[in-house]
């Protein structure tokens, strides 16, 4: 039986979902968008909702998808049954270069897909596809429920859906590495990982690494030291574990965790599979052995490494007329300063000086440049990154100078909320127009300045809070682009 549902109800459904999407997403993994393409009934066309643009520029390709083949439709089929709207069957995932997508089919929802941005800088997709996947289960539920029974929370879980995203994903992958019967309680660890992140000890900020394994696999580790059964702290005893940690920072040595209590230390060998929170201050990692998972600051995850990745830098680069070799060594000395500084907590300017004729700036000179691609030499110039002013690299990858002064006149586009090195770097750049210049802020934001401004990463947007637009019938979606 198809059951007919009215626009207004189901393009609340939409768009309620997908604000709830976009805002959950934008606090995990930095502003975001969020679309979705769907079918209620076999017999029914595609529509799609992307109010905020992510699809378009992959118009040909989701055409060739959706409307040029049929295989979208699948072999499995429900027949419209709302007490099956949770029986998700996944489908393909369609591997668009930028976005991560997730979609399945119920007894509600014969087709959707839902899509996001894929960030440069995540640490891992996985906890996101489970955002998705939820999502997914939201909208079958919420058409499921018809009109009359619709509450509209579905923005809200999906809103505040961090921690269960991490969870989720962790327990897949412990499921599919160790099997079903696994002993640890991801939730509990979650909460006492953030926390211990926020707990001081003599105001100092946590250091070292917690890790979580199964009781059957404890034998695979070599405990330096372990607790008697009656002394072992439990896990919710954040300021006790707190304390234990300082007997493992700044070395490989590991607290070890059952998920209900600590067991002792043991060395940097790792079993089998385990899960291992670092506490790197105020910043820290979540990792299966050596595979990032997510970080987390503040009290919360986030997907983010932390590490910018650059891109700006590198497709300047590829304006200029240099060798491929030098190119990328330029660029991998560049990211290394960089990374450097914000693994240290450090601001910097780096001065990428690509002008013909060399020009000394105001600063240190040296008598015989600096070549930054001898190892000890570029650690030397890591540490002179710390002093006042900026680092003058030419394209022969060579530190000609430090602490160098950045002059230039007053120019539109300041942002007098950026500081002293952001402003000072877009005057100079407006005068010496083949410059780039990396900011580092010693918060970790890190701006790519060129010719008078800064480089904004791809795919930049306007964040709306909430979209105000009705799905679309796909193929009259795909003809408004031509």
């Amino acid at each position: 039986m198809k059951i007919s549902h009215s626009s207004q109800f189901l393009g609340r459904c939409i768009n309620d979902t997908l604000a709830g999407l976009r805002e959950g997403l934008s606090r995990f993994s930095g502003k975001s968008r969020s679309a979705v393409i769907f079918c209620l009934d076999e017999c029914d066309d595609l529509h799609i909702c992307d109010p905020q643009n992510l699809l378009r520029g992959y118009e040909p390709k989701i055409e060739d998808i959706y409307l040029k083949n049929t295989d979208w439709r699948g072999e499995s089929y429900h027949r419209y049954d709302r007490k099956l709207f949770n029986h998700i069957d996944p489908v393909e995932n369609l591997k668009l270069d930028g976005l991560i997508s997730y979609g399945g089919r119920s007894g509600a929802v014969y087709y959707q897909m839902w899509f996001t941005e894929h960030h440069p800088d995540m640490c891992s997709i996985g906890p996101t596809e489970r955002w998705l996947e939820h999502a997914v289960l939201r909208f079958s539920h919420d058409i499921a429920n018809e009109s009359k029974l619709y509450t509209g929370i579905s923005g809200s879980f999906l809103r505040e859906y961090t921690t269960h995203a991490v969870r989720d994903f962790i327990v897949d992958c412990v499921n599919l590495r160790l099997g079903i019967d696994s002993h640890i309680r991801i939730y509990q660890v979650l909460e006492s990982v953030l926390g211990i992140s926020k707990t001081p000890e003599e105001g100092a900020v946590p250091q070292g690494e917690l890790m979580f394994v199964e009781p059957r696999l404890l034998d695979q580790l070599n405990f330096i030291a372990r607790f008697r059964d009656d002394q072992q702290p439990q896990l919710n005893h954040h300021k006790h574990i707190r304390k234990l940690l300082l007997s493992v920072e700044h070395s490989s040595h590991k607290l070890v965790s059952n998920g209900s209590r600590i067991l002792g230390i043991c060395d940097g060998h790792l079993p089998q599979f385990c899960l291992i929170a670092d506490f790197q201050g105020k910043l820290g990692f979540l990792r299966f052995n050596s595979e990032l998972v997510c970080s987390f600051e503040d009290g919360s995850f986030s997907s983010s490494t932390h590490r910018a990745k650059l891109f700006e830098v590198e497709e300047i680069l590829l304006d200029y007329n240099l060798d491929t070799t030098a190119r990328n060594n330029l660029f991998q000395v560049v990211a290394a300063l960089v990374h450097n500084a914000e693994t240290n907590g450090f601001g910097c300017t780096l001065v990428v000086d690509l002008e013909d004729e060399y020009s000394p700036l105001s600063g240190q000179l040296l008598e015989t440049p600096i070549d930054l691609q001898q190892p000890d030499r570029l650690a030397l110039a890591a540490g002179l990154s710390k002093t006042d002013g900026g680092l003058h690299i030419r394209s022969d990858i060579r530190l000609h100078g430090f602490a160098c002064l950045l002059d230039g006149i007053s120019i539109p586009g300041e942002d007098r909320a950026r500081g002293a090195r952001y402003n000072s770097a877009l005057r100079f750049t407006a005068i010496r127009r083949n410059t780039i210049i990396v900011v580092v802020s010693s918060d970790r934001p890190v701006s790519v300045i060129y010719r008078g401004v800064e480089v904004r990463k791809r795919h930049s947007f306007t964040h709306k809070e909430r979209c105000s637009l009705f799905p679309e019938p796909l193929s009259d979606w795909l003809i408004a682009d031509e």
